[in-house]
This record gives structure tokens, sequence and C-alpha cells, in this order.
């Protein structure tokens, strides 16, 4: 039971000090719960109650399957800039009802994860590498921006892209009542991240306190702003643009979107959500439960996150993965299991049943500007020097990504990412390194002789192989074995197999055309190193018998012993 239903286990240790903890943690995250849930709504241009239906189901579910103590489920912002970006595609918007589309998007994703989770593939998360998810978030962080200035600014939203002309007409229309609220808003959230904090620790406060005041910023803005909307009726006198009416109450469920013939048309775009939602959402699981040396069960969380868009779909919200800003809110207020999220559920609930008229009045300024600020972290511009200082395959990889997104969009700037990834690594197992190496004075070490001052031998070549051998890469080692040994007189080379763990059956092939040509030149090929796996694929083979007076040794320094 524990393993399908992995809440088992920290319900069977808890304790009042773990309930401690999570009632402070569940109260700070249901603060960020409402702004950010109709924020996102807003942010992919669904109503509202998308946004705050998502963040009441689904946290309950992944709850009971999720193996992170910490991760929020809930709407988050990539996701609501991919689900903007279908919704606005050609295709899909003229098919009208954008809400039956993003609850089909989510029931898609759903069952695609839990598609993966059937056929292990919880190990699918490597296949993209950080420096592509950087890019990715990176670049879908700069739309995020420029799609939420104009609702900061209290401009029409330009339908031009990031066209800065585009920007400059809509400017005419410039609501200063509006942008005001923005600034104030912006200012509020700034004051109580950094400032407030550094003042706070001078004080006596325990530091889950500090957090806790400092992570009131969005609901305060939120109350703050909304009371100036409501008290001077800027609605009206000054044409602010405010969410607009909620519906009240708890979500209903129903199935009604099953009937759509959304479905085929919709699939390959939920594909690339679930895939984003799982990679962002395992990477902050991971984050966290290494920080108090947890465990996280990739397929589990497939599972978990498959069920958890299944319930929002089911009771009409948007699609959910573990958001960033919410988990870490959560870990650092002290949440210990994932009671916090369902104490934070409960408040949000009670927000939603009592209190959903007075968020008709929130001024969009102030979602846009609690979305940037949520954001702007995201974008990481200095990494892809850092790391293209570091491999210039991944820096590359990153640019084009971050690029990719800006000027093709979301989902093809993903996938031109993971192609030059794929293309990268092909490149770099294809031309393995290739050592030659001597023997370091003094010892029975062996180096590579541009890097070392080594002893070498006239008629003997050790060549140290980096990498496995396949069919990507048995020309490369060919043509560098005959390359070497133009214009020298050697009577033997031992290809040392130290780091070869694998060779396909292209790459012996090719192994055995080369000792044979070897052999027309008068030179022998030895092995040295050979690990068993490798070998007993060997011995299953003619190879050793095709080296004739090559010889395979069980240490390079017992083959320069046997051959100088």
């Amino acid at each position: 039971m524990m393993r399908f239903f992995p809440m088992i286990e920290w319900l069977k240790s808890y304790r009042k000090a773990d309930f401690n903890g999570d009632i402070f943690a569940g109260i700070i995250t249901a603060i960020l719960l409402v702004p950010q849930g109709i924020a996102y709504a807003m942010l992919a241009g669904l109503p509202p109650q998308l946004g705050l239906y998502a963040s009441i189901i689904p946290p309950i579910v992944y709850a009971l399957l999720g193996t992170s103590r910490t991760m929020s489920v809930g709407p988050v912002s990539i996701a609501a800039i991919m689900i903007a970006s279908v919704l606005n595609s050609a295709e899909v918007s003229t098919l009208g009802n954008s809400v039956e589309s993003a609850i089909i998007l989510a029931a898609e994703s759903g069952f695609i994860l839990l598609g993966m989770a059937a056929l292990r593939m919880g190990g699918l998360v490597n296949f993209i590498s950080h420096p592509v998810l950087t890019g990715f978030t990176s670049g879908a962080s700069i739309l995020i921006i420029f799609s939420q200035l104009p609702q900061l600014l209290g401009i029409p939203k330009p339908h031009c892209g990031i066209d800065i002309a585009c920007y400059q007409e809509s400017l005419q229309f410039f609501n200063s009542t509006a942008a005001s609220l923005g600034l104030l808003s912006l200012i509020i959230l700034i004051l109580f991240n950094k400032p407030l904090v550094a003042l706070l620790k001078k004080t006596r406060l325990s530091q889950a306190i500090i957090i806790g005041i400092s992570k009131t910023a969005p609901l305060l803005t939120v109350v703050v702003t909304t009371l100036l909307v409501s008290y001077y009726n800027f609605a009206n006198t000054e044409n602010v643009a405010i969410v607009g009416a909620i519906k009240g109450g708890l979500p209903t469920l129903s199935l009604d979107f099953i009937s759509s013939n959304k479905w085929s048309l919709l699939l390959p775009y939920a594909g690339f959500i679930a895939l984003i939602a799982y990679v962002e959402s395992v990477a902050i699981a991971k984050i966290t439960a290494n920080l108090r040396h947890q465990r996280i069960d990739p397929n589990q969380e497939l599972i978990a996150l498959g069920f958890s868009n299944l319930a929002t779909a089911v009771s009409g919200g948007m699609s959910v993965a573990g958001g960033f800003s919410r988990t870490m809110v959560n870990f650092t207020a002290g949440a210990r299991t994932q009671m916090a999220m369902l104490i934070a559920v409960v408040i949000l609930s009670f927000a939603i049943v009592f209190a959903s008229d007075g968020f008709e009045f929130i001024p969009k300024a102030t979602l846009a500007a609690i979305i940037l600020m949520a954001i702007f972290p995201l974008i990481k511009l200095r990494d892809i020097i850092k790391t293209w200082h570091y491999d210039r395959g991944d820096g590359i990889a990153e640019a084009v990504t971050l690029l990719g997104v800006l000027i093709f969009g979301i989902e093809e700037g993903l996938v031109l990412g993971i192609i030059l990834t794929i293309a990268s690594y092909l490149r770099q197992t294809s031309h393995p390194h290739i050592a030659e190496v001597g023997r370091v004075a003094g010892s029975e070490h062996y180096r590579n002789i541009h890097r070392h001052k080594t002893e070498t031998w006239a008629n003997l070549i050790l060549l140290r192989v980096d990498e496995n051998i396949t069919f990507t890469n048995a020309d490369y080692v060919g043509n560098f074995i005959l390359g070497r040994l133009k214009n020298c007189q050697v009577k033997h080379v031992v290809l040392i197999f130290t780091s070869v763990s694998y060779i396909d059956s292209t790459a012996l092939e090719a192994l055995e055309v080369i000792a044979h040509s070897l052999q027309q030149q008068g030179v022998n090929l030895h092995l040295s190193e050979v690990k068993g796996p490798v070998m007993d694929k060997l011995k299953r083979t003619n190879f050793l018998e095709k080296l004739e007076s090559g010889q395979v040794f069980f240490q390079t320094a017992d083959a320069v012993k046997a051959l100088t």
C-alpha cells in the first residue's frame, strides 16, 4: 500500500512537531494560492476560477500519491504560457470554447503521464538536459514578461508578439491609474522581499516568522490595490481593468468534455505540456528532497502528476505541475509533509466559498506585477555564458533553445533544443577521446604522453580509448589508429579498454578490419585491461582468433613487459 500511496509512509510517523511546521507553512502557502491561481489562469487566457479550481483537488490527489513531502502542485507559469500559446493558435482558436480546450489539455496530459508511468518511463527526465531546460524556461519567462507588460501599463495587448513597434502603437492608450497600481504592487513586492527580510533579521524573530511575514506580500498587494479600486471606483471612472465576477463555491465534477471533438487536435500540444510539467516538477521535488536527505521516485511522480491532471480536468481546472515559488515558500516556511498543502487547500476552499465576491475588484495590473516578480528570477541569461565556458555544445543548445522559444514558439523552441542536445551528444560519442599513453618514470602508472612526462618505446604504441566503441565512432577509432602509424616503425599497437564497457557488432567488424590492415603492415594489434562483460562477448565470436599473433593482456604493464 505504501508503494502506491506514499502518504501512508509519512502518516505512520507523523508527530505533533510535524503538524506545528505544517500548519504554519500551510497558512503561508494558502496566501499565495489565491493571487497565483487567478494570475496564472488569466495568463493562460482563461477565467480566474480555473486557476482556483486547479489549486483544490489536484493538491489533494498529489498528497495521496506523490513522493515529495513539500512540493506544491497547482497552476504554474510555464504551463500557463504554453496553454495560452495553444489556445491562441489559429487551428484551436477557431473552434472556440477555450475553457473546454484547456480542460481537455489537462485530461490528455494526465493520460500521457499515466501512459509513461505504465511504460516505466520515469527516467525520461534525464533526456532533457539542464541547459535546454534552462534555455526553455528563460525564453518562456521572457514571453510571459512581454505578455504581462500591457496589463501592468493598462494598455491593450499587442497582437504582434514582442515587436517593439507594436508596443509603441499601444502606448497611446496608456492608463496612468492602472500603471500606478501596478507600480505600487511592484514596490510592495520588492520591499517585502530582500529589504524587509534584511531588516527583520536584525530582530529576534525566528527564521520561520521572518519568511512568513515576507511571503504575505502578494496577499497584501492584492488587498491594498483591490480596496483602492473598490473605494474610488477606478473600474468605471478610470477604466482600470479588473478581474471581474468570479464564480463562487467549490468546483463541481463533470465529464462533459469527453464528448468533444478536439481530442486529436490537442493531443500533440498536451504531450509538450505533460513533458515540461513532469520535468519541472521532478526537478523541483529533487531540490527540496535532497536538502532533507529524502528520496523521490520518478515513476511514482508520473502516476501522481497524471492523476492530478485528470483530477483538475474533472473538476474544471487547468493543467497543473509542481510550482517552484510555492514549493520553496512551503519548504522554507517549515513544511514537513503534504499535510501543509492539505491545510492550504482547506483555507483556499473557505476563501472561494465565502470571499469570492471580494476577488471581483482585483486589478489586472496587480496580478501582472505578481507574475513578473515570480517569473523574473527564472530568466538566467548569465547561465548561457557560464555553460558556454564549460561546454560549448551545451552553451549553444541553451542559447538556441531560448532564441527558438522567442522566435518560433514554445513547442518549436523546446524541440529545437532537444534535437541540438542529441546532435551534440552524438558528435561527442562519434569523436571519442583517444590518448596515447606512456609509463610514468619509476611507477606502473600509464598517462597521456601530451600531459605528463612519460617513457615511450620505438616499437610499441599504447592507445587508451575513453569511450564505448559503437557504430557511431568505429570509423573514427580506426582512422585514428591508422593515422598514428604513418611514417613510424611500430611493431605493436595495444588498445587499452579501461573505459570501454560495450562494443557493438558494427564496431567489432571494424576492429577486425583494423587488425587485418595492421597485419598487412607487419603490425600486431593487442588488447589490454578488457572488462569482463566485453570479454564475454568477444569470446562468443572468433575475433580473438583473427588477432592471430595479437594477445589480450590483463594489465597494460604486462603488455609492456612482454612486447619491449
